[in-house]
């Protein structure tokens, strides 16, 4: 009865780099994406959760935590990090994702077929660096310096982001400034350097501990009056000023989708790995007046959100 039991309601491990507060929304998602196929936390299914808050050398130890739970599957969300520490765990296990670019990122051979026991969704989100340096670029025109905050601690999405936002401020004129922070009390110290090299405006990389650090890094361009854009719209929609980006909530959603069609029977290795459905600039015009800029009607007509 206990064996018919377990498998009846399977275990999901979910492993996170971010935390579980500034989650909660794509968390949500995730829920809603595995309802679509009948499982309910705590009735139809049952989620063991592990947060690494932006620490990733606290991933390995997680995954090995939920993998020794025998869970009927794993899902790693907030980027690469979760994902290569969840590989590493398990080969058996199969391991759905949330991450920016799961081919340049070595993770899985291909997104057609992604080989192995893994797939998911790849937002594309380290590909967009240049384009959010484009629309900051038209939100302050005269920004003959801009900056670039990176993550040492994911090399990889730092390398491509600061390619592509380099490439981008090569073509639009503006000289780029490059700092990192590896902690969140190094973004202090990051927006210090930022303000001395006198950069007027921020392009934050997509980076899964940003996420968790969310409320610091707002509140520390609003400090130093730094129009910043992001690449979620949890961002603007929490005081900051911009993002553009695909919707992470949706990702998450089919993250969701893709873990219940594997409880369903559905085999890994014929399941590809998902595009973004959507992508969205938002703006929040309160944060915009607050810093004194005249957003362009042209990007408001743009605009798929705006925040009063």
């Amino acid at each position: 009865m206990a064996r018919a039991q377990q498998q009846a309601v399977p275990l999901i491990g979910f492993l996170s780099s971010r935390s579980r507060e500034e989650s909660a929304a794509h968390t949500a998602g995730f829920l809603q994406g595995l309802k679509a196929f009948g499982y309910l936390d705590g009735q139809t299914a049952r989620i063991e959760y592990r947060w690494a808050s932006g620490d990733y050398e606290r991933l390995p130890v997680l995954a090995r935590e939920l993998v020794a739970l025998q869970p009927a599957i794993m899902a790693a969300g907030g980027g690469a990090p979760s994902v290569r520490a969840a590989k590493a765990a398990t080969s058996s296990v199969p391991i759905v994702f949330v991450t920016g670019e799961p081919v340049a990122e070595r993770l899985v051979a291909s997104l057609a077929r992604p080989g192995g026991n893994i797939t998911g969704v790849g937002i594309m989100s380290d590909e967009l660096g240049g384009k959010r340096l484009e629309l900051l670029m038209r939100m302050v025109p005269n920004a003959d310096v801009v900056g670039l905050l990176t993550n040492p601690q994911y090399p990889d999405a730092a390398a491509v982001q600061t390619r592509d936002v380099g490439a981008a401020a090569k073509a639009l004129g503006p000289r780029l400034v490059v700092v990192g922070a590896n902690t969140e009390p190094e973004l202090d110290t990051s927006f210090e350097s930022l303000a001395k090299a006198g950069v007027k405006a921020l392009v934050v990389q997509n980076d899964p501990a940003f996420d968790a650090w969310r409320e610091r890094l707002i509140a520390l361009a609003a400090k130093w009056r730094l129009p910043t854009i992001f690449h979620i719209r949890e961002f603007p929609a929490d005081g900051a000023l911009m993002s553009y980006g695909a919707s992470l909530v949706d990702a998450y959603r089919q993250m969701g989708i893709q873990a219940g069609r594997i409880l369903k029977g559905a085999n890994i290795n014929e399941l590809p790995v998902l595009r973004p459905t959507r992508f969205e600039l938002v703006i929040n015009l309160k944060t915009a007046r607050a810093l004194g800029i005249a957003v362009p009607p042209a990007l408001l007509a743009e605009a798929d959100e705006v925040i009063e």
